[in-house]
């Protein structure tokens, strides 16, 4: 039997703050040149699809995910991984029907796609609003929550911990642009994903029979589905079900990849068809493999926990949210805890990083530039900085306010709501793409229908299972906005067709 350790040392903290250090000087080295306008916006061209592809994850997966996924699997069921193979769905929409309208069309932003679709400014600057209040939000929480657990892990003052945060993310936004945050977001994906593989292989090795273990727990235990989840639920098509995971984690996911302006301004970094595809595929398969190593570390925590049980108090044994940090602090080898811990950190910070350069460029490139139009090149950048300052004290405040008040449910809920939206947003976007006569104000009042229907179905209808949601924003959209533009051209005897290239019948072309 080993002992059981004695939490966070000062060794794991002198490595979290060699970590925090290495990165601010990562983000300095990758933004020694000076970055302007589109540079700053879109990079310079010379990072690589691979470093891109690994920013993406890291930009997807949330610090509240890396607890999360095995909390779920430790929690008895797997049924949350069937959302990763969404990507089999996602990835190919993705790269047969939007990618090559976005390089056709040398967007800036997402959002700049709504003006050139639908000849809009309305329609991109509505688009804009939505991500950056959304953005701003998710990120104080991304902010708030991590550090509120990892204060309580390694008794450092939580608002220590996110003004580090923020105050790093900020300068390497700040100086660097896309570039620095690029290249950090990749050394950040590759810590967490070497963290997570250490975790797992380090757990496999204190279970009395090693993999056999998780093999006959996920087999003969019956843990891989254990509330007997059905493939269809053919009693009711939008409750639970496995199918049901698949198709609607996959449309979330490429409700993402269309319309969130954090991800599609990964896409924006080049015009080459082929290094985008490559960027997207390799996301997917980065996604998929880190879900699963998430998942059969859940399983793996709950064998070693039933092996152990001394080792485990019965707060933290019946909490699944909380029993891998818990894991991470008591169990692994002193130093070790710090690697993982900064791990955790790395996904928080990514996060963060990307969200103040993407609100950045987006308030840039699709609000300011309908106030200001013409505005130099440096003049976008010296707002962009501004912004991005701005962004990320904002973020720091309402975080260490979050962390003083506990006001964690109300913020979930505000959250939730914008989530909703954005998914209606997406609509817009697939509606944009799939139909050429389909004008402004049909986009307009489909995205209105639909954040009312998605919000009656939430709160309304509880038997419609939250994975069904981005399937009904985008078909609803799509039809409300295909009738009331044919109301349209009807009363106005005029009929609006799509720029050559907006959608995607025409970008093959």
């Amino acid at each position: 039997m080993f002992d059981n350790l004695h939490g966070f040392t000062w060794i794991d903290t002198v490595i979290l703050i060699i970590y925090m250090i290495a990165v601010l000087l990562a983000g300095f080295y990758f933004s020694k040149k000076e970055m302007k306008g589109k540079e700053f916006f879109k990079g310079d061209g010379s990072v690589p699809w691979w470093v891109t592809s690994v920013s993406i994850f890291a930009t997807l997966l949330s610090p509240i995910s890396f607890l999360a996924l095995a909390g779920n699997s430790y929690g008895g069921t797997w049924l949350l991984w069937f959302a990763q193979l969404g990507m089999i769905i996602a990835i190919p929409l993705t790269i047969k029907f939007f990618l090559p309208v976005y390089a056709n069309l040398g967007i800036d932003t997402a959002y700049h796609y709504l003006e050139i679709r639908y000849g809009s400014r309305a329609l991109r600057v509505l688009g804009a609003i939505m991500f950056v209040i959304f953005q701003m939000g998710r990120m104080s929480i991304v902010m708030y929550l991590p550090c509120l657990a990892l204060a309580k892990l390694a008794g450092i003052d939580v608002n220590i911990l996110i003004i580090g945060m923020g105050a790093i993310a900020i300068v390497y936004s700040y100086t660097g642009g896309l570039k620095a945050v690029l290249w950090t977001d990749f050394i950040q994906g590759v810590i967490l994903i070497g963290g997570i593989g250490l975790t797992l292989v380090y757990l496999i090795w204190r279970l009395d029979n090693g993999l056999g273990d998780i093999t006959y727990s996920l087999t003969e235990g019956g843990r891989f589905l254990a509330n007997g989840e059905d493939w269809i639920n053919w009693s009711n098509l939008l409750g639970t079900s496995i199918l049901l995971t698949i198709v609607g984690g996959g449309l979330s996911t490429f409700c993402s990849y269309v319309s969130s302006q954090d991800v599609v301004q990964r896409f924006t970094t080049t015009t080459d068809v082929k290094q985008l595809n490559k960027m997207t595929i390799g996301n997917g398969v980065l996604s998929i493999v880190c879900a699963s190593i998430f998942y059969l570390v859940g399983t793996a925590l709950f064998i070693f926990y039933e092996q152990n049980p001394e080792l485990i108090t019965d707060t933290f044994k019946g909490s699944q949210d909380q029993v891998f940090a818990y894991f991470i602090t008591y169990e692994l080898p002193v130093g070790v805890t710090g690697i993982i811990l900064a791990a955790l950190y790395a996904a928080s910070q990514s996060t963060l990083s990307t969200g103040i350069n993407s609100v950045a460029t987006s308030w840039v490139l699709d609000i300011q530039s309908q106030i200001t139009p013409n505005m130099t090149s440096e003049r976008q950048t010296k707002i962009a900085q501004y912004v991005s300052l701005g962004v990320g004290v904002f973020a720091i405040l309402v975080a260490m306010y979050l962390a003083t008040a506990s006001i964690r449910s109300a913020y979930e809920l505000f959250n939730s709501f914008l989530g909703l939206a954005l998914g209606a947003l997406a609509g817009i976007f697939v509606m944009g793409a799939f139909t050429r006569k389909t004008s402004a104000l049909g986009a307009l009042c489909g995205f209105a229908v639909s954040i009312l229907v998605v919000l009656y179905c939430k709160y309304y209808v509880p038997s419609i299972n939250f994975w069904s949601y981005a399937v009904i924003a985008i078909i609803i959209t799509t039809v409300v906005g295909v009738i009331v533009s044919k109301i349209q051209a009807a009363v106005t005897q005029k009929e609006y067709i799509a720029p050559e290239g907006s959608t995607f019948m025409t970008a093959k072309k």
